[in-house]
């Protein structure tokens, strides 16, 4: 009896020590980084998404009241605040946005330039301006603030003040890329940007669900909702004089006998023979924001938009909670797993280190390991030991 316990406490203190080598092992394992996962194709879309369905989608409650017509070849009404999406028509068809791109524009652009810089406008960045395009009346030479330049971007939708702004922001090619990298961010995954002006441009498209995302964060940001919901400015001209310009968002100024909308804050609107008029408008009532996005209208008028966007509104605030959500502006971006290690790194570090249980810091992992396992080595041995002395004496 006496010859057997080492025998048998040998192999249980084998078992122990493989058991603490796999006890730390997951440790390891899952305080390990990962590198940044990228953004989710279309094709991780769940496809009980109603918003890549064709045609109208809604789920209205029996109380609620019916949709408008909409004769606009895409559309979308959203709660600002929540991102879902109350109803769309055909969200996620690409189609050019002229300068309802300026939202993404402004939206990578902004943060970066303070708006009391001083910057004099030379040849290089007045060159390359597309002919037809919508201008505020930048002077070669002269000496502007950013912020007179962002007045004449949202306004008048100048593409003179974006050539400049994108001078100033890392040159032309540069703001595409990344305006680009900021849609993709924004989960924006209809978005092509070719011109930063919203020009007319071979591939450049977005859609209606892309530009509400734009709006909609572009709202977040003070500086955007203040130039957005600008009605009248004044803007520098030579000789120390000015000249006022005023927003060509008729449902924010009323001009034109389009009438304006009641709580109306914004947001951009534009017009390309090639896209036709669109437009990005949201307004608050009653504790709540909408967004809404008519895309190149099909029946009436060039002001037509603006009546299509005025009934979407309209419906969304009447239909807000009775109806059930489409989509959400927010399905698309990119979530962190859950969990205390949720934030990603960039890159894996080259020896992950295992957390200690109380919170404080751990050891390296390859250490654990080794460690235990020379433990259980040294106790096995100093057993085999006690059992040859142990023989030695029967």
């Amino acid at each position: 009896m006496i010859s057997d316990f080492p025998s048998r406490a040998a192999v249980t203190t084998c078992a122990f020590c493989a058991a603490a080598v796999m006890s730390f092992t997951p440790v390891a394992a899952a305080a390990g980084t990962e590198p940044v996962p990228p953004v989710p194709p279309r094709a991780a879309v769940p496809q009980s998404s109603y918003l890549y369905r064709e045609g109208t989608q809604v789920r209205p409650h029996r109380a609620a009241p019916g949709l408008p017509d909409v004769s606009a070849l895409s559309w979308l009404v959203a709660d600002a605040r929540t991102g879902e999406v109350l109803a769309a028509h055909d969200a996620h068809r690409r189609l050019p946005p002229a300068s309802t791109l300026k939202t993404l524009f402004a939206l990578t652009v902004l943060p970066t330039l303070p708006g009391d810089l001083q910057h004099t406008v030379s040849q290089e960045e007045m060159s390359d301006i597309g002919p037809g395009s919508s201008m505020v009346g930048v002077a070669e030479g002269h000496t502007y603030r950013v912020s007179d330049l962002w007045r004449g971007v949202f306004l008048n939708s100048g593409n003179d003040a974006v050539h400049v702004l994108a001078g100033l922001s890392g040159g032309w090619r540069t703001t595409a890329a990344r305006m680009q990298a900021k849609a993709l961010a924004l989960g924006a995954l209809d978005t092509h940007v070719r011109s930063p002006d919203g020009y007319d441009t071979p591939g450049q498209v977005s859609s209606a669900y892309d530009l509400a995302v734009f709006g909609r964060a572009g709202l977040r940001n003070a500086d955007f909702a203040r130039y957005c919901g600008t009605a009248e400015a004044q803007f520098p001209g030579r000789g120390g004089w000015s000249y006022g310009i005023r927003n060509t968002n008729r449902l924010l100024t009323g001009a034109d006998g389009v009438q304006p909308y009641p709580g109306l804050i914004g947001v951009k609107n534009g017009y390309t023979s090639n896209a036709g008029n669109t437009l990005v408008a949201a307004a608050h009532r009653d504790g709540r924001t909408l967004v809404v996005t008519v895309m190149n209208p099909q029946e009436g008028g060039g002001f037509t938009v603006y009546e299509e966007a005025r009934r979407l509104l309209d419906w969304g605030f009447e239909a807000a909670g009775r109806v059930e959500p489409v989509g959400s502006l927010d399905a698309l971006r990119f979530r962190p797993r859950p969990g205390p290690h949720a934030a990603p790194v960039a890159a894996p570090r080259p020896t992950p280190v295992a957390v200690a249980p109380d919170g404080g810091p751990g050891w390296p992992a390859a250490g654990i390991i080794s460690g235990a396992a020379l433990l259980g080595a040294g106790a096995v041995a100093l057993l085999l030991r006690r059992k040859g002395r142990l023989s030695a004496r029967s």
